[in-house]
């Protein structure tokens, strides 16, 4: 068996178009080992997600091959290869537990991806618990001065290192929207979010004082509106009136980690395609 490939696709919707995918790989060899498909009736487009194995077809011509049929749809589409890890820059303040989680899930082979750095506007004492091995730390501190400086800077290791991810792991400071324009669709950021929600300092305790009974967390692409780009992935978790401001920052730690890793997760293996604001996301 060869290495497997994820096509992954979007257009406007008509007939033919499923058909026509899966035929193209079957004339070349490939057999299906993965397929899943959205129709938006309301946008009027199509998504599809293929994984395969090539048999005996190189990816670079396939890509060339397959460029005839999406030009006849008008697709955007691409071809990968299912198992090369992605390369993977990090970002990071004085709250660590997220990028701890990563690297974790990273060094026991459940996220396909690699860090190639770690960006923080706080000095790596900061975070001085974990343990970032050989991954490269870049401490770019930032004010409200220096916040163009700064956004060039880490620019310029996500262009130097290959980045083709960037994750917010709870990097507490608001992107430009240079910045977000600059890594549309692939910047993901871990909101705590909360019914009602909250914002600015300390979301636990405000949890808290307004006797919340449910918190949860959200992870998404960053957009230049402000906690407003699409969702990738979300959980909530209830809690009681005995839950002390303490508890909550425990629990909030734990679904943040979960809610970001599985949302990198499926970015990671293809599985997420934009769909004006919101996400098309198909789980494995």
């Amino acid at each position: 068996m060869s290495a497997p490939l994820v096509l992954t696709l979007s257009c406007t919707d008509r007939p033919g178009i499923t058909a026509r995918v899966t035929s193209f790989l079957f004339e070349r060899g490939g057999n299906i080992l993965e397929a899943q498909q959205f129709n938006d009736r309301a946008a009027d487009a199509f998504f599809m997600r293929v994984e395969f194995d090539p048999g005996g077809a190189s990816a670079g011509s396939l890509r060339e091959d397959f460029a005839e049929v999406a030009g006849a749809f008008g697709m955007d589409w691409k071809l990968v290869g299912r198992d090369r890890p992605r390369r993977v820059l990090i970002m990071v303040s004085k709250f660590d537990h997220c990028l701890a989680d990563l690297l974790y899930r990273w060094r026991i082979g459940e996220l396909s991806m690699e860090p190639v750095a770690i960006v923080s506007n706080h000095p790596r004492e900061a975070i001085a618990h974990t343990h970032l091995g050989d991954i490269p730390f870049h401490y770019l501190p930032i004010t409200r001065d220096t916040k163009s400086e700064q956004e060039a800077k880490v620019r310029g290791v996500a262009e130097q290192t290959g980045a083709e991810l960037v994750v917010l792991a709870r990097y507490m400071q608001i992107l430009s929207d240079e910045q977000a324009a600059h890594f549309a669709g692939r910047c993901i950021n871990i909101h705590h979010s909360f019914l009602p929600g909250f914002k600015g300092a300390k979301p636990y305790h405000q949890a808290y004082e307004r006797g919340v009974k449910m918190i949860g967390a959200s992870a998404h692409y960053v957009t230049s509106d402000l906690d407003e780009g699409p969702i990738i992935h979300q959980a909530a978790e209830p809690i009681s009136h005995a839950d002390t401001p303490e508890e909550l920052v425990r629990k909030g730690r734990e679904i943040e980690n979960r809610v970001l890793a599985e949302a990198v997760r499926l970015h990671l293996e293809e599985r997420v395609l934009l769909n004006g604001r919101r996400t098309v996301v198909f789980r494995s």
